[in-house]
């Protein structure tokens, strides 16, 4: 319990008196974060859509191969993306490994299959009836499609939830693809690890705890928002 009360009390110090490395890994933290979660909603809605509303050839193994990728483990990831920017690879030419846009490809590639997965599974289930009553109507495809993302709007900020728990949780990925290059790509989750093996374990449970603020707070922003749209 000594070893948690210090770590609570070295995470308030840092927070107190600003301390110049720990500003950085958060501001790199979020805005890495947030990149990650964009693309990954901008990516994975749209597809999830698509799958969950039409008929099509291969679609069951299209779901299976997506709901695979749910489970995918970071450090896979974290491999597929290193091997593809490695200088001799693919995409070696772009000079992306161990930068900040490395870690967003590995963090939307580990967030992308869940956000899919929850939002098909979201409009596969909504009332056909409501399909015919929508097209009764004479609304048009702009329009339905509103009408079908209000309809499921709670399911789908879940998904959102689930991929930012994904995104701010992944670390395996993010040290194998970014380095952990201080000043640079080094991240609040990798600063954890790096921590613990250098056996500062204080240190690590005040980044720990700072963390979970940081999930804390934005968890409870999308939770009210998705929470403020619901009938009473």
């Amino acid at each position: 319990m000594d070893l948690v009360f210090s770590g609570f009390r070295r995470a308030f110090e840092m927070l107190i008196n600003f301390d110049p490395e720990l500003m950085v890994i958060i501001w790199t933290t979020l805005k890495v974060g947030a990149s990650s979660i964009v693309l990954s909603v901008m990516i994975g809605i749209p597809l999830g859509m698509l799958i969950g509303l039409k008929s099509f050839v291969g679609k069951r193994i299209l779901l299976t191969i997506v709901h695979v990728g749910m489970g995918l483990p970071p450090v896979v990831a974290g491999l597929w993306v290193t091997m593809a920017l490695w200088r001799n690879g693919p995409l070696g030419n772009l000079s992306l490994l161990y930068t900040k846009e490395a870690i967003v490809i590995a963090q939307v590639l580990v967030a992308v299959p869940i956000i899919i997965g929850l939002t098909a599974t979201a409009f596969q289930n909504i009332d056909r009836n409501m399909f015919l009553l929508i097209k009764s109507l004479g609304a048009t495809r702009w329009q339905r499609m509103f009408l079908l993302i209000k309809e499921t709007r709670f399911a789908l900020y879940a998904a959102i939830i689930a991929g930012f728990g994904r995104v701010y949780a992944e670390v395996g990925a993010a040290m194998m693809v970014g380095g952990n290059l201080k000043g640079d790509t080094r991240i609040l989750t990798t600063s954890i690890v790096m921590e613990v093996s250098k056996g500062n374990f204080d240190v690590a449970i005040a980044l720990s705890i700072i963390l979970m603020a940081i999930a804390f707070i934005l968890t409870l922003v999308l939770t009210f928002f998705q929470q403020r749209s619901k009938p009473l």
